[in-house]
């Protein structure tokens, strides 16, 4: 695997870094708590932080070079490239879903129970009979999908090109010359590694948080192809938040219905998560092999 990252690389991993990292240092130096209001308008922004870092390094850019163009910020990605980044996690939500239930002592259980409970903790009895109430008058699972679909592509889409106008955006750029899998494995740790405060803080892991941090970086390795590979695929970095925010929206597709279990084992970020996103991964590699213009097997050019 060959890996080139420019200077403008590092700065960009460097500021980016310090920006997000120094404000999950204010923030748990102001004692906020995970699930608050404030805590979660911390996470909204800690999330458009690489697009805010992008930014700034992009006030100096190669003469004559359009900021749309260094952010892969492009709107025509094709019919289908749309609708596999819309619809492509919501598939491995579900898939996810039917391996989490073949962990042992995880069961299926419709009324949501447990899933409530922890999201209730706190709230007044009125307000947790009002949740049970509206969780029961719809099929959950078919309400949760419609209403992640619509967030996928609309507001968890324009949060999640805060991310990827940086990862899949700046950053591909500064790549050039680098391997896929090369870059691919690169970005995918350094975007595991800083998510480390927030999972420190119990974000996605709250019961194993110094595990979880190794955790993270290892299972965005293993998505990172597959949002390069839409990246390239489309030569837009906007696909490639259509389906961060499409996953965003629906990764809890993989755990509402379910009893037992711990953050290790069940959904999205557990080992029913891992093994869903592997198997996704041989797909991909399948289906690239046969592709006429290959991509997996590519290095990365300075027009992506």
């Amino acid at each position: 695997m060959n890996l080139q990252v420019t200077k403008r690389g590092w700065i960009f991993l460097a500021l980016e870094f310090a920006v997000a990292w120094g404000l999950a240092g204010v923030v748990r130096a102001a004692g906020l708590r995970p699930g608050t209001p404030v805590f979660l308008a911390f996470l909204t922004f800690f999330m458009v932080t690489p697009l805010i870092t992008a930014l700034i390094l992009s006030t100096v850019r190669p003469s004559g070079t359009p900021l749309k163009d260094v952010l892969g910020l492009r709107f025509r990605m094709g019919w289908k490239g749309f609708f596999l980044a819309w619809l492509l996690f919501p598939a491995l939500a579900f898939l996810t879903l039917g391996i989490s239930l073949l962990m042992p002592g995880v069961r299926y259980d419709p009324s949501m129970s447990q899933l409530i409970e922890r999201l209730t903790q706190g709230m007044s009895p009125e307000r947790i009979a009002e949740i049970r109430e509206t969780a029961g008058s719809a099929p959950p699972l078919l309400l949760a999908l419609v209403q992640g679909l619509a967030a996928g592509i609309s507001i968890n889409a324009l949060f999640g090109f805060g991310e990827e106008a940086g990862w899949r955006g700046f950053l591909v750029k500064e790549l050039k010359g680098s391997s896929f899998w090369a870059a691919s494995v690169f970005t995918g740790a350094v975007w595991g590694l800083w998510h480390a405060p927030i999972i420190l803080q119990g974000h996605n892991y709250p019961e194993h948080r110094v595990l979880g941090v190794f955790l993270m970086i290892l299972y965005c390795v293993l998505l990172s192809p597959v949002y390069l590979y839409i990246r390239l695929k489309t030569k837009s970095a906007v696909a490639a938040a259509v389906a961060h925010g499409s996953m965003n929206a629906t990764a809890g597709l993989s755990i509402m219905p379910l009893a037992g279990g711990t953050d290790l084992t069940v959904g999205m970020t557990g080992l029913a998560g891992f093994v869903s996103a592997a198997g996704l991964l041989a797909a991909l590699y399948a289906l690239d092999r046969r592709s006429k213009t290959p991509i997996l097997s590519s290095t990365l050019g300075a027009d992506e």
